[in-house]
């Protein structure tokens, strides 16, 4: 559970910075806001996150979908290339008597 956060963290900042670091914020600020009986600050927090969470929104739905690319498939050939490997035979000898 613990690796899984950052993980997520990484991936959400690379796509989208800006995004990213306004829901960051507004998160911080509504955390102090309630926190400290500033309730001010709370609502501003908490508008700056939802305007953030509202910006991701639109832009998802602004983007065309993607094409789906046809799978390749690759087979085998009937026979390989490669020389067969020899056969190997056990000789049976008599154990020496001494």
């Amino acid at each position: 559970m613990n690796a899984v956060l950052p993980r997520f963290l990484k991936s959400a900042y690379r796509k989208e910075p800006l995004i990213s670091a306004l829901m960051t914020m507004g998160v911080v600020d509504a955390l102090i806001g309630g926190l400290d009986d500033s309730w001010s600050l709370f609502a501003f927090g908490l508008g700056t996150a939802g305007i953030a969470l509202a910006f991701k929104l639109w832009r998802m739905q602004q983007r065309p979908p993607l094409p789906e690319e046809p799978v390749v498939q690759h087979y085998l050939p009937s026979r390989s290339s490669s020389s067969a490997l020899p056969i190997l035979t056990v000789s049976k000898k008599k154990p020496r008597q001494s």
